[in-house]
């Protein structure tokens, strides 16, 4: 991360999308309606290039750009950790009138996770640059929190969206272990250190303080929501539910019926659009294999294992739960 250094620093890639775009135009071309053509398509690329510098030149063409990042979210958010580093240096490097493209795909997860991300499309807002969020597939309850942020949320027609709630739901082994005579015993410092609990017995106080909880982070949730598009019914769409991109439409959810691709391709008329990906730069064992087959070995290894050592681990790791 920028202001952590790491063992295993992130590296960053640019592609220049309009190169990319007119490069399989021209190979489609030659293919279809031969050399003759693809000439002067050329020619007239040349022609249309010399008019923009001229233009640029006179003022009448600031040749904004347009940057794209892609944000596919897990339930822990872990897209978070690159998502923060290409904020970081557009922030830096972006100038008045570009425009970020955040190409977003997500059901949700856990609330500080989405939090954080949320938090990072925010700092663009802040430093003047506009936002906008594509949705070809879902962005719900998480996802959407971080889609509202945007000055424009762009969906497919049957894109998933909403889900403006919050959910909890665990396992209870108490009366498992009670069966089998084992005693759980847990201990806190604080009235409401634990409430509702995986092995120990819950009673109706410990709901009653875990839903409420619950209901408290919803309402964080609405106002987050609020804040970024306060003409939204909160009443009507705060219910936990989700709907396809035409009701969301209609609910003022998102702004623009239409797909990323559509998007970008009328962005590239008057626009240099730039993809930016960043990844973990790979360590040497990676690059050799190594870690794959060091994975591999241990795979093999646990398969082999007595069953008695198996036994043991299950009783490890259940001490660890406790």
């Amino acid at each position: 991360m920028l202001f952590h250094p790491s063992k295993n620093p992130v590296e960053l890639r640019v592609i220049h999308l309009n190169k990319n775009q007119e490069q399989r135009r021209q190979d489609l071309m030659e293919a279809t309606q031969g050399k003759a053509a693809l000439k002067q398509l050329k020619k007239r690329m040349a022609k249309k290039a010399k008019q923009a510098l001229k233009d640029k030149a006179k003022g009448k063409n600031k040749g904004n750009q347009v940057f794209v990042l892609d944000f596919d979210g897990d339930i822990k958010a872990t897209a978070v950790k690159h998502l923060r580093e290409e904020i970081s240096t557009l922030i830096s490097t972006a100038n008045e009138g570009d425009e970020v493209v955040v190409r977003l795909e997500s059901p949700g997860g856990l609330v500080h996770g989405y939090g954080l991300a949320a938090a990072q499309l925010a700092r663009l807002k802040d430093a003047g640059i506009k936002l906008t969020v594509c949705v070809d597939k879902v962005a719900a309850s998480g996802g959407y929190m971080m889609a509202c942020v945007a000055d424009n949320i762009v969906a497919a027609p049957f894109a998933v969206i909403g889900s403006i709630g919050v959910v909890s739901q665990l396992p209870n082994f108490h009366k498992w272990l009670k069966n089998h005579d084992v005693d759980y015993e847990m201990f806190t410092a604080g009235d409401h250190k634990r409430t509702v609990t995986v092995f120990g017995e819950n009673d109706d106080e410990d709901r009653a303080k875990y839903q409420e909880e619950l209901e408290q982070t919803h309402e964080l949730f609405k106002h987050f929501v609020n804040t970024y598009r306060p003409t939204l019914d909160l009443e009507k769409v705060a219910t936990g539910e989700h709907w396809y991109g035409e009701d969301a439409l209609q609910l003022n959810l998102v702004d623009k019926l239409q797909t990323s691709d559509s998007y970008l391709l009328e962005l590239m008329d008057n626009s240099e659009i730039y993809a930016l990906h960043s990844r973990q730069k790979p360590t040497l064992a990676e690059k050799l294999g190594l870690s794959q087959a060091a994975e591999a070995t241990l795979s093999t290894v646990a398969d082999k294992l007595p069953d008695a050592l198996m036994r043991f681990d299950f009783n490890s790791r259940l001490n660890i739960l406790k």
